[in-house]
């Protein structure tokens, strides 16, 4: 590592994750959480899925000035510890293994640490779940004083349990998390197994299904012969590298090729594979047109259906992750009326036709000036482009008591002299 950044890549070394032993592991090898991640298409798909779009929402952090107002703070150590968390490490790519994490694993942890080269400012770690060892059994306040993780040299951390952001899952005395894959593993190991088996028969069965009958009365056939008729049968007509797959085998002593075994259709394997997928789905709270199971999808359902997404699905995601960072991060600046939010409301804005026609219903006429016009377009400033152009059928109010409207900024100077984190100019 160099300024906190790897200067050489080399192979990983494994964290000693807690095995995973399902049906699907068919040779009796473990499959641990990560290997199911990696190699379930299913699973991945929805893990990634959550993890995208959770951490495409940005978290701003706030300051209350009264019980009505509120500013963005941009340079409070809670601000610059989630905007820069790690060096070489996004808030995107925390918030995404973050959201991996806890769907894989059934938990996630940040190690809160001075930020490299600057002592005096918060830097927020991410530590593997899989490197999680043990958790003390010794409670403080309701929860374990230490747990103990596994370094890539051998050695072992022993962490503090208030030095950690710890998302724990439904039980947390576990090592090994809650994570829904363990309610799905046996539909796991069902599809791996289906996978097995298609993968299979495209390698080892001939491009025609069925099976070779030999008359009884044929001659005798010698160990030398059968096992000839074997080797031109493999080389010829079965597999990828069958020299003559898919045409006409030429058969002796009176075989006869009777047509068996199932095809695609008969097995149902695209349906096979979408029972598997809306499963996983249902088990992580995501519709199933959202990862691609279209069959009942329209347009009109679909909208609603990205609409609910940031309700329904990722509004329990960012209410998690937004109290778990006021516990532990916030709270270690206690006083100063700091709290964060998921810019949610971002994500759920109409087009832009839409917001330009509530706009102005909203305030009663046009609500840009052509220069505001002129800028959003990349057009050069005109001086006569300034001033709001308000139609003669409509007429403005003074505010209660003949005063007249606040001149443009005065709010936010307002706000400025109230708050320990001024409004940026």
């Amino acid at each position: 590592m160099s300024g906190g950044a790897p200067r050489v890549l080399s192979a990983p070394l494994p964290w000693s994750p807690m095995p995973y032993y399902g049906a699907g592991a068919g040779c009796g090898c473990p499959l641990t959480y990560e290997a199911i991640y990696r190699s379930q298409p299913n699973v991945r798909t929805v893990v990634s899925y959550l993890a995208t779009n959770v951490a495409q929402v940005a978290i701003h952090t706030f300051q209350r000035v009264t019980d009505f107002d509120r500013v963005r703070v941009r340079d409070h150590p809670v601000a610059q510890a989630l905007d820069n968390p790690w060096p070489g490490v996004t808030q995107y790519r925390l918030l995404e293994a973050t959201v991996s994490d806890v769907a894989v694993y059934g938990q996630a942890f940040w190690l809160k640490v001075a930020y490299p080269g600057a002592s005096d400012r918060l830097g927020l770690y991410r530590l593997p779940p899989a490197a999680l060892l043990r958790i003390s059994d010794d409670y403080g306040g309701g929860q374990p004083r230490t747990l103990e993780f596994a370094r890539r040299d051998g050695s072992q951390l022993v962490v503090r349990q208030d030095q950690l952001v710890w998302f724990a899952g439904y039980d947390p005395t576990e090592v090994t998390g809650s994570p829904p894959i363990e309610a799905l593993r046996l539909l796991i190991a069902e599809d791996f197994e289906a996978a097995q088996y298609r993968q299979q028969l495209w390698a080892n069965g001939a491009r025609i299904g069925g099976v070779l009958k030999r008359p009884a009365d044929a001659p005798e056939w010698s160990e030398t012969a059968k096992t000839r008729f074997k080797a031109e049968w493999k080389a010829w007509y079965t597999g990828a590298t069958g020299a003559d797959a898919g045409g006409t085998p030429l058969l002796e002593d009176g075989m006869e090729f009777v047509a068996g075994g199932f095809t695609a259709e008969q097995a149902q394997y695209l349906e096979a594979r979408k029972l598997t997928m809306v499963a996983v789905a249902a088990a992580y709270h995501v519709p199933p047109p959202m990862v691609g199971v279209l069959d009942n999808a329209n347009f009109a359902n679909v909208r609603e259906f990205h609409r609910s997404l940031y309700q329904d699905t990722l509004g329990p995601w960012f209410r998690m992750i937004e109290q778990e960072l006021a516990q532990s991060v916030v709270a270690e600046y206690p006083g100063d009326g700091i709290y964060v939010e998921f810019n949610v409301a971002e994500k759920l804005r109409g087009s832009f036709e839409e917001q330009s026609s509530a706009l102005q219903t909203a305030v009663g006429g046009p609500w840009m000036t052509r220069s505001e016009a002129r800028a959003r377009m990349n057009l050069p400033e005109r001086a006569d482009a300034d001033g709001l152009i308000v139609p003669l059928n409509v007429t403005t109010s003074a505010p209660e008591g003949g005063n007249p409207p606040p001149e443009p900024g005065a709010a936010s100077r307002h706000l400025a002299r109230h708050s320990r984190h001024p409004v940026p100019a």
